[in-house]
């Protein structure tokens, strides 16, 4: 849902949740909040059975993606590497469980590394990504040498990106059609909230407005992680991921989104001109709900990375 190395692929995997609920580009394309916002028959204590056709497309919509890592910039906030994840830290990571989480993680650490043109750290966290698509058997899809011939020169940037993002649909869909969907939701959960974590980071920084109602906005994407992740609550590792989906999804409570009828927008279709009804959201929170929901992101993070 949201619309670049290895893994920008996935890369914006983790940005590109952060933009989820952006609302929509000028093209007139049904804005991402509007695709995320679920009834409440869907938002219960229990947890939903979903087919694995519908996971297959909740899991696509949220890990589609959108660009929005202009805004990190736009914070004002220097490049800093200390907060990612050390790509040394790779060895930790023996199953499978880790390996999906961590290589969404890496993913989203790619593309902020790509957002401000750090090529000098990039083949050390190809390098990682690498390592770890192969542990899940998935490392097919990446043409590693390519893509890191292309990292040196900020030259190549839009064919990197390109090559990067055709290789995680190519990823994604084949874990799926292998109805391997809960690694799949694992890679998108860990770029999810390393792209959180990221953001949570410069608005501790810069205090940046745009950047924290950014991250408030992301309660309807905590509601379809919770519906997703508690399909396979039975495998290894997914009922403390869950719990802790959970937990975010109690800091993120207090957060309202209201929504409004805005000015009606004119494109051109088929050389026809039509009208599109636009609609505007706000997002409602206090400064204690922003730092609840930060300091809950930060502790999963943690859990997933150490």
């Amino acid at each position: 849902m949201y619309k670049n190395l290895l893994f920008t692929l996935l890369i914006m995997a983790g940005m590109q949740f952060l933009s989820s609920c952006a609302g929509c580009s000028d093209s007139g394309k049904k804005s991402q909040g509007d695709a995320l916002t679920l009834p409440d028959s869907l938002i219960s204590d229990a947890p939903l059975r979903l087919s694995e056709e519908i996971m297959n497309e909740v899991i696509g919509n949220i890990s589609s993606p959108v660009e929005m890592a202009g805004l990190f910039k736009n914070s004002g906030v220097d490049f800093t590497q200390r907060i990612l994840n050390n790509p040394d830290n790779v060895s930790r990571y023996e199953t499978s469980y880790q390996r999906a989480l961590n290589l969404g993680v890496y993913s989203a650490d790619l593309g902020y590394i790509n957002t401000f043109d750090k090529n000098n750290i990039v083949v050390s966290y190809l390098l990682a990504v690498k390592n770890l698509a192969d542990g899940i058997r998935v490392g097919q899809f990446f043409d590693f040498n390519a893509l890191r011939r292309m990292a040196s020169s900020s030259t190549n940037l839009d064919s990197l990106m390109e090559m990067s993002q055709t290789s995680f649909n190519k990823m994604d869909s084949y874990l799926r059609e292998q109805n391997r969907s809960n690694v799949s939701s694992l890679i998108v959960t860990g770029a999810w909230i390393e792209g959180m974590y990221i953001a949570s980071n410069i608005v501790r920084e810069s205090g940046d407005k745009e950047l924290s109602d950014r991250i408030a906005e992301q309660k309807n994407v905590v509601n379809i992680l919770e519906i997703i992740l508690s399909n396979y609550a039975s495998d290894a590792g997914f009922a403390e991921l869950v719990q802790s989906v959970e937990d975010l999804k109690a800091a993120y409570a207090p957060v309202r989104i209201t929504t409004e009828l805005g000015e009606p927008q004119r494109i051109e279709k088929d050389g026809s001109l039509i009208f599109i009804q636009a609609e505007v959201s706000t997002v409602h929170y206090s400064p204690e709900d922003l730092e609840n929901i930060m300091a809950t992101i930060e502790n999963i993070r943690a859990k997933i990375v150490n």
